[in-house]
């Protein structure tokens, strides 16, 4: 049996980018983590269910303390080390840059990452 938990639309800011205005500067990241598992078994007691403050400062640490020239990389740098410190079925792993230098308009760049152990 796999439950999903959601945290959905973390944002935290950080210095990721090809362009050297872009780590320079740094600019917000958003980020959505859907992980996979049983959730019963975590019932009403903190220590057995999944701990998803530590999960948000897992990814806090990674968004605003590393730099990455790719998003893709960043996602997959999430997807990693939240795998390694829980014992999960699946993760999905959403990355969005609101601010692209691509000379045009749009909402976001978004790269969705599925990962199992």
């Amino acid at each position: 049996m796999s439950d999903r938990l959601v945290l959905k639309n973390m944002v935290f800011y950080g210095y990721h980018g090809a362009y050297a205005a872009e780590k320079e500067m740094g600019q917000k990241f958003e980020v959505d983590l859907e992980v996979y598992t049983d959730l019963r078994y975590g019932g009403d007691d903190p220590e057995l269910a999944f701990n998803y403050i530590d999960a948000y400062t897992i990814i806090k640490d990674i968004v605003e303390e590393q730099e990455f020239l790719l998003p893709e990389v960043l996602a997959e740098t999430i997807a990693d080390e939240i795998l390694s410190a829980y014992d999960l079925d699946k993760v999905v792993v959403r990355v969005r840059k609101p601010y692209v230098p691509i000379g045009g308009v749009m909402d976001y760049l978004e790269v969705e990452i599925t990962r199992r152990p």
